[in-house]
């Protein structure tokens, strides 16, 4: 579910976009104005949120991107699994209990009764800080 439509020219640095399905923070935009009657370039690049993956897209500045919208949640960690890198949090607003998977960078950080900060965006949830 689209937030709302940009266009090419409107992103900026740590703007949201979705590019092929995935949330992506863009990193920078390079705009080229063509002549008298061509149309603006914008060069994108982008990391994905949730898989990290770089992303660079070359489109007519007249291109429209969906901007997802990012809840972010607090919790407190249960259970972590080291085996498949997922953490059991309850959620401290709802006290639902849910299964989170989190970055490599966490491993040692992680354990029971620590609260962090999960994103959720278009349905997937990843841990991004712990506090």
């Amino acid at each position: 579910m689209a937030l709302k439509l940009i266009n090419a020219t409107e992103i900026r640095s740590g703007t949201t976009i979705m590019i092929d399905g995935s949330a992506c923070t863009a990193r920078t935009n390079d705009i080229s104005k063509t002549g008298k009657h061509g149309h603006a370039k914008c060069r994108i690049e982008a990391m994905g949120i949730f898989d990290g993956k770089k992303r660079v897209l070359a489109v007519p500045g007249h291109e429209r991107f969906e901007v997802p919208l990012i809840e972010k949640k607090k919790g407190q960690v249960l259970s972590v699994s080291e085996d498949d890198n997922m953490a059991s949090i309850m959620d401290l607003e709802s006290f639902e209990t849910i299964d989170v998977p989190f970055p490599e960078e966490f491993k040692d950080k992680l354990e029971a009764e620590k609260k962090v900060e999960y994103w959720v965006v278009e349905g997937k949830k990843a841990i991004k800080r712990v506090i």
